[in-house]
């Protein structure tokens, strides 16, 4: 093992934690792992992977960091890969074939491609010895990153016979560690966690009002010597700071999901390089950012949970060397994020207007959750954890994932694409490009819709497609996604069903907002700021850590809102004429009011809505005053 971690991975001794691991994995027990953020989590798997007779299979929800895991992995001589959507259909033929050989060591995957049956059946005739299983707390339903399609995972290892598991996680209460064991039937002795506490983060707190927040950051940002990442909650913040640094001579980019994936990349790539010091960004940047000289984590706004706080302050330091994390702490961000709390919670009757186009569209069926979600006006996640439930509920059963559309640019004539073939075969591919409709330079393809028509299968189209993109002689683009599910047995009352559903998803709703008031009580702590953090994952520290604010003896300021203000004359003018425009993305008083709000929803976001000039305009209100007034409008 020892000669292993050297000769593969260049290291003389594990770190915390490790080992420990790795022993249990070794002798065939499932573990669960619960190491800060830079703790070392990879090399819990990576190491056992080569000691191991066959294939480890990773589980990871960040493309990005798959790719950066394997391109590490293959520059130490091991071979390991990663099927995601970003592969064409080259590469993703090329990792089949290293399947097919046994050459594989380790294989990175996304959470979502184990609902393709297909691949779930492929994964029965590979000798899967270890799956890993990386931010395992989003298994958690009261967890604060929930993912619907975690739920399966403990059930399909079972299925697939899994010889050992591994749970990776950075941020798990007690409560969540607890439910990550039991999913995966994880013993207490194997749950190895190490402490939260580090002692070269220099935790501080400062109060603040919208109006004096940018000063405050300017000071802060200009003390600093070296890197720094700031948070903030939207996306306009982002680029507004970046801005405020910028015009103050700082190099600074803005970093979030609005952007160009080619900007972020480029904002990442200058970042790590060092040409931006600053990078001033949302929840979207971080996971898998291993730059170790951070010298600071500022969070401008407040963040959502102390789960978040303690992974983005956890991007600090890596070098072991000292940093500061701080929270401007601003009473006005929790009308925000309340905000979003509230607007994310689908209301019974979306509930039930999605249950009712799901379960009735027969013994078999595929649905796009995208068309639902703006169909129903249902965030996309909500969606996707209503078809969870159903199938934990034994009510529904995937049965694949495949894409609805294909659009190709042909890289060859007609006749030089069918010379040379058989005649049959000329016949009918002829017939599949012919049916192609063209626009702006593609020919676009329905591939179920061409199958009826032709007298085929819906499989033979695409392989006929596929088969011309192998060859050179088009390019291939897939679109649309789609999941094909069967039912399995009758749902019952539809009220009954979207009852169950609807508490579920308001006790989700407590569960953030009581997340949200633990940030604000480390805002307002009068004890150690780290012994109050670390409590929080159920770890006491011995003695106060000596050097947070509090340790150092700046006191502590209680984070209070001021009482909201009234609206106006204007405001209700205004949210009469947006009534009077009957935007039909803004028909029910709910998404009246998230729309004012200036939170997004899938119908809005669809119709354009969010450059109108009354989005956001009420967003400093509480969500409950909103929709009062958007039901009197």
């Amino acid at each position: 093992m020892l000669q292993t971690l050297h000769e593969r991975f260049g290291f003389d001794r594990f770190r915390d934690g490790q080992e420990a691991v790795i022993l249990a994995l070794l002798a065939g027990r499932s573990a669960l792992a619960v190491f800060p953020t830079g703790g070392g989590k990879s090399l819990c798997y990576q190491l056992p992977a080569l000691l191991l007779d066959g294939l480890t299979l990773v589980i990871s929800p960040l493309i990005a960091l798959m790719k950066d895991q394997v391109d590490a992995l293959a520059a130490k001589g091991i071979a390991a890969a990663r099927l995601d959507s970003s592969l064409d259909a080259d590469a993703l033929a090329h990792v089949h074939e290293q399947l097919a050989a046994g050459s594989l060591k380790l294989l990175y995957v996304a959470p979502e491609r184990l609902a393709n049956a297909s691949f779930r059946q492929h994964l029965k005739n590979l000798p899967v010895q270890l799956v890993a299983i990386d931010e395992a707390h989003c298994i958690s339903e009261w967890g604060h990153n929930f993912r619907p399609e975690y739920l399966k995972l403990a059930r399909l290892c079972r299925t697939l016979k899994i010889p050992r598991v591994l749970a990776l996680t950075a941020t798990a209460t007690p409560q969540v560690a607890r439910e990550i064991r039991r999913h995966f039937r994880i013993a207490a002795a194997d749950h190895v966690q190490l402490s939260f506490h580090r002692p070269n983060l220099e935790l501080r707190v400062t109060r603040c009002t919208p109006g004096e927040r940018q000063a405050v950051l300017l000071d802060r940002v200009a003390a600093l010597e070296g890197s720094a990442v700031v948070y903030v909650t939207r996306q306009e913040t982002a680029e507004e700071v970046a801005t405020l640094l910028a015009r103050h001579g700082h190099a600074a980019r803005a970093y979030h999901a609005g952007l160009p994936d080619a900007c972020r990349a480029e904002a990442q790539h200058a970042f790590m390089a060092g040409d931006t010091r600053i990078m001033v960004a949302t929840i979207a940047f971080g996971m898998g950012i291993d730059k170790a000289d951070i010298r600071g984590v500022i969070h401008y706004n407040l963040p959502k949970s102390l789960e978040n706080h303690t992974q983005e302050i956890g991007r600090a330091g890596r070098d072991g060397q000292p940093a500061v994390c701080e929270l401007l702490a601003c009473a006005a961000d929790l009308t925000v994020l309340e905000n979003f709390i509230y607007a994310d919670t689908p209301t019974p009757g979306a509930l039930g207007n999605l249950l009712d186009r799901v379960l009735r569209l027969g013994q078999t069926f595929d649905v796009s959750a995208y068309d639902l979600s703006v169909t129903c006006d249902i965030r996309p996640t909500v969606v996707a954890t209503v078809l969870t439930y159903l199938e934990i509920d034994h009510i529904i059963e995937a049965t694949g994932s495949f894409y609805a559309n294909y659009r190709a640019k042909m890289r060859r004539t007609l006749a030089e694409m069918l010379a040379g073939r058989a005649a049959a075969e000329r016949k009918f591919l002829q017939k599949v490009l012919e049916a192609g409709r063209p626009g702006r330079g593609w020919l676009r393809f329905e591939p179920a819709a061409l199958a009826a028509a032709l007298g085929v299968s819906r499989e033979t189209i695409v392989a006929a497609l596929g088969g011309l993109h192998a060859a050179g002689d088009l390019v291939l683009e897939p679109s649309g996604v789609r999941q094909g599910f069967r039912m399995k047995k009758p749902p019952g009352e539809l009220p009954a069903l979207t009852e169950k559903l609807a508490r579920l998803f308001a006790r989700r709703e407590q569960a953030d907002l009581a997340r949200l008031g633990q940030v604000l009580a480390l805002a307002g702590h009068r004890g150690c700021l780290t012994a109050y953090v670390t409590r929080h994952f159920g770890e006491t520290l011995a003695a106060p850590c000596g050097h947070c604010d509090r340790c150092r003896g700046v006191p502590a300021q209680a984070v209070t809102r001021a009482a909201a203000r009234r609206p106006g004359d204007d405001a209700w003018r205004a949210l009469r004429e947006v009534v009077a425009e009957n935007h039909a993305a803004l028909a029910t008083s709910r998404q009246l009011a998230r729309f004012l709000c200036g939170l997004t929803s899938p119908a809005s976001t669809r119709a354009q809505l969010s450059r109108h000039p009354a989005f956001g305009l009420l967003a400093d209100l509480p969500f409950a005053d909103v929709l009062v007034m958007a039901g009197a409008s």
